[in-house]
C-alpha cells in the first residue's frame, strides 16, 4: 500500500528538520514539527525515523548495551585526520524524498578529498544496496579503515564480513561522539540543499538520472573551499597517483 499524502508531508518535513539540525532526535523533531502546528506524537515520529533510516548523530540511550553485542566495533579516529586518498572512507545511508514517496541513497566517502568513491539507490533500504555500494568502492581502492555508525546495515554479518575479506579496520561512530559521523552528514546537507530540495523529483528514475548528474558535478567540478577551492577529483586522483 502506497504511503499516505500526510505520511508523506511529515517525512519531508522530517528530512529537512533532520538535515538542518541532525544532532536533534525524535523528541526534538517532534517538539519542532508541534511548533509549526502539525498535529503527531513522539512515536510516530520515532516511527517514521526507522523508517527513513535516520538518527541523531549522537548516540541514543541504549547504546552502551549494544556496544557488546556482535558486529559493534569500536571507534578508531579519535584523534585521526586523514592524510591521504584511501586513508579513511565513510560510508552512510540517507532518505531523498520524491514528490509522493522516497528512495534511499547510500554513499562511501573518501574523508580525505571528499571525493564519493561509490554511491547506490534504493527504495526499501534493504540490504542489497549497501553491500554493492561496497563492492563497487572496492573495485577502484580499497581503505585502511572503514568507518560507519552502528545501524543495522553496518553490523550486519555480511557487511562486517566484506570489509574483512579485504582486511579493512573497521570502525564504528562512538558514545558521546557528535562529530564522527560529520564529512558524511555535510555531504548530505549539500546534496539536499544543493540538488534534492530544488527539484522535487517525480519518481526513482528520475532521482536517480539527476543524482547522477550531480555527483558527477560535485566529484568533478565542484569547488570546496576545504580544498583551497579544488575539487574532490583533483585531490583524490592526483595525490593518489604521488603515493
Amino acid at each position: 500500500m502506497p504511503p499516505s499524502l500526510e505520511e508523506v508531508a511529515f517525512k519531508r518535513r522530517i528530512d529537512e528538520i533532520f538535515t538542518e539540525c541532525p544532532f536533534y532526535g525524535y523528541r526534538k523533531i517532534a517538539a519542532q514539527l508541534h511548533r509549526e502546528g502539525r498535529a503527531i506524537n513522539e512515536k510516530t515520529v520515532a516511527k517514521y525515523m526507522r523508517e527513513m533510516g535516520i538518527m541523531a548523530i549522537y548516540p541514543g540511550p541504549n547504546l552502551s548495551k549494544r556496544a557488546h553485542q556482535a558486529g559493534i566495533y569500536p571507534y578508531l579516529l579519535r584523534n585521526i585526520t586523514a592524510s591521504a586518498p584511501n586513508h579513511i572512507w565513510g560510508i552512510d545511508i540517507t532518505f531523498i524524498r520524491l514528490q509522493k514517496g522516497w528512495v534511499h541513497l547510500v554513499a562511501v566517502l573518501d574523508w580525505y578529498s571528499r571525493y564519493i568513491v561509490s554511491w547506490e539507490l534504493d527504495q526499501t533500504l534493504s540490504m542489497p544496496f549497501v553491500i554493492e555500494a561496497v563492492q563497487k568502492a572496492f573495485q577502484q581502492a580499497t581503505p585502511q579503515i572503514f568507518n560507519s555508525d552502528q545501524g543495522s546495515h553496518f553490523t550486519s554479518t555480511s557487511y562486517i564480513d566484506l570489509l574483512k575479506q579485504q582486511n579493512v579496520r573497521i570502525s564504528m561512530d562512538g558514545k558521546g561522539r557528535a562529530l564522527d559521523n560529520i564529512f558524511t552528514e555535510r555531504l548530505w546537507r549539500t546534496i539536499k540543499y544543493e540538488e534534492v530540495y530544488i527539484k522535487e523529483y517525480d519518481n526513482p528514475r528520475t532521482a536517480r538520472t539527476d543524482l547522477t548528474r550531480y555527483l558527477h558535478f560535485y566529484n568533478e567540478r565542484r569547488l570546496h573551499q576545504a580544498l583551497n577551492y579544488r575539487t574532490p577529483a583533483e585531490i583524490y586522483w592526483e595525490e593518489k597517483e604521488i603515493l
